[in-house]
């Protein structure tokens, strides 16, 4: 007999299929390969260390502190012809007393909507702003689908100079180079170069598309790497690469970072080149690629001489942004969720950077019909406390990927992690009354110290897809707060 959480899974994705089905909804965009893996790193300090912190964290040694009985209230979802004001009813006598858990701490604002009308369902402060940590990512992916569409490719391009004697890495925005797409691009350069009659060249990276500062204001963190145009697995140190043939991309997590990805990029592209029969003279340093060969151009970038001999040597692109949206909402990759924000800025010819990147978002959500009165964008992953949104906007942006006009955002609810079994919720919805959610709420975590969100979907024991999202500020522990929110996304599911 399979196992009781299985079960979940299965009647999970059986349910879901039913109802967008009915709402004729198709997912869209594939799962990588197998390759993806939760987020599990913890800090083992109890008391935090810096400003965000984006995996969960052990307890202190010692006697565990147990939080105060959770309230419970029994799921009563009626038939889905039932009238909406009855069904408010049954919701709010769920939802009320535990939202007035205490883990939540002072601050909590909450909306439920049915994801098929966008009518609400249940509403606390749901218009607030609110901090809302690593669910903006939600909002980021949205708005890079919507700028460009779930079959872009971030592309990483070598170029040659006029005389073919120096060759120049140009950074297109892509996170998850790994070594494996790098050795391919060296091994295809030295070809082209081997054809051109060049044996021996100097190596110059260009990083131009992006602009502004490269550190998150948050500082030097495990948490992102500078955003650069140009890095190899995320920036990460210590090994992290997948292997070759996997599938490329870099593990998500917390990992010691790279000051400069792009320098460290380009030496290793140059050891690749060298044993793939070119020689490199001298070491890598940065340049600029003429613009005919730069591809995409940042906005407030200065004209550039254009020249036609300049040859593109090799070429490597990224999965579809349809894959890089999944894996950024299953991991909560911070780097590949910056990078999708500056794509969208770059595709809204708005400069490469923080502050151009939250015009974009905010601007593309805004031609949605989204409510973002109020809001702020600082960044597009959800580590800076000066980020604002709504609940009710977070719900309106999974009501939109949910829409059977708008196909291109359904990876927004594909990529969002599966409660008790996937990415950052693996380890969640394990302790009673929530285990009722395990395989059936799927949603996206937010985690920054005193604050913690979830947002995200499930599927009512009649087939309505519920989007939810519950946010809540100056939280006293994680530990608390967390198994709170658990509860009362497992209030919304088919109760057993």
């Amino acid at each position: 007999m399979p196992e009781p959480r299985t079960w979940q899974l299965t009647a999970c994705s059986a349910v879901l299929g039913l109802a967008l089905s009915a709402a004729a909804v198709t997912a869209a965009g594939p799962w990588d390969n197998g390759q993806r893996k939760a987020e599990r790193a913890r800090a083992a300090a109890a008391t935090p260390t810096g400003g965000a912190h984006h995996a969960e964290r052990r307890p202190p040694a010692g006697p565990p502190r147990r939080p105060a009985p959770a309230p419970s209230a029994a799921g009563v979802l009626r038939a889905l012809d039932t009238p909406t004001a009855a069904l408010r009813d049954d919701l709010a006598a769920v939802l009320v007393p535990l939202l007035a858990d205490p883990g939540l701490g002072p601050l909590r604002t909450a909306s439920v909507v049915d994801a098929t009308t966008g009518k609400q369902l249940y509403g606390e402060g749901a218009t607030t702003p609110m901090t809302p940590a690593s669910t903006i990512k939600i909002a980021t992916s949205v708005a890079a689908l919507s700028a460009m569409g779930p079959d872009h490719r971030i592309p990483t391009t070598v170029v040659a100079s006029p005389d073919g004697r120096t060759v120049t890495l140009v950074g297109g925005g892509d996170p998850t180079l790994d070594r494996a797409r790098l050795k391919a691009l060296a091994t295809a350069t030295a070809r082209a170069l081997k054809g051109r009659g060049v044996t021996a060249v100097r190596i110059t990276y260009d990083t131009s598309l992006y602009r502004g500062p490269a550190r998150h204001p948050i500082g030097p963190n495990e948490n992102i790497a500078p955003v650069s145009a140009l890095m190899l697995d995320g920036g990460r140190l210590g090994g992290t690469s997948q292997a070759e043939g996997s599938g490329g991309g870099s593990e998500a997590g917390p990992a010691p970072r790279a000051a400069d990805p792009a320098r460290d990029t380009a030496t290793a592209f140059a050891e690749l080149l060298t044993k793939a029969g070119t020689k490199v003279q001298g070491d890598p340093a940065p340049g600029t690629a003429p613009k005919t060969a730069r591809g995409p151009e940042p906005a407030d970038a200065p004209e550039a001489g254009q020249d036609a001999r300049t040859a593109l040597l090799a070429r490597t692109e990224s999965a579809p942004l349809s894959d890089l949206v999944e894996r950024t909402l299953t991991h909560s990759d911070n780097d590949l969720a910056e990078a999708l924000a500056r794509q969208t800025a770059l595709a809204r010819k708005q400069p490469a950077s923080f502050a151009g990147a939250g015009k974009a978002v905010r601007a593309e959500l805004t031609a949605l019909g989204l409510p973002t009165t109020g809001t702020r964008f600082a960044d597009g992953s959800g580590l800076s406390r000066d980020n604002r949104l709504s609940a009710a906007l977070l719900t309106g942006l999974l009501t939109r990927a949910a829409d059977p006009a708008r196909p291109a955002l359904r990876p927004v609810l594909t990529g969002l992690p599966v409660g008790g079994f996937s990415g950052t919720l693996e380890g969640r919805f394990d302790t009673a009354p929530a285990t009722t959610g395990a395989g059936l709420v799927r949603a996206k975590t937010g985690t920054l110290t005193g604050v913690n969100t979830l947002a995200g979907t499930v599927v009512t024991a009649d087939g309505r897809l519920l989007a939810f999202a519950f946010l809540a500020g100056r939280t006293p522990s994680p530990y608390t707060a967390q198994p709170a929110l658990d509860r009362l996304s497992a209030a919304l599911a088919p109760q057993r």
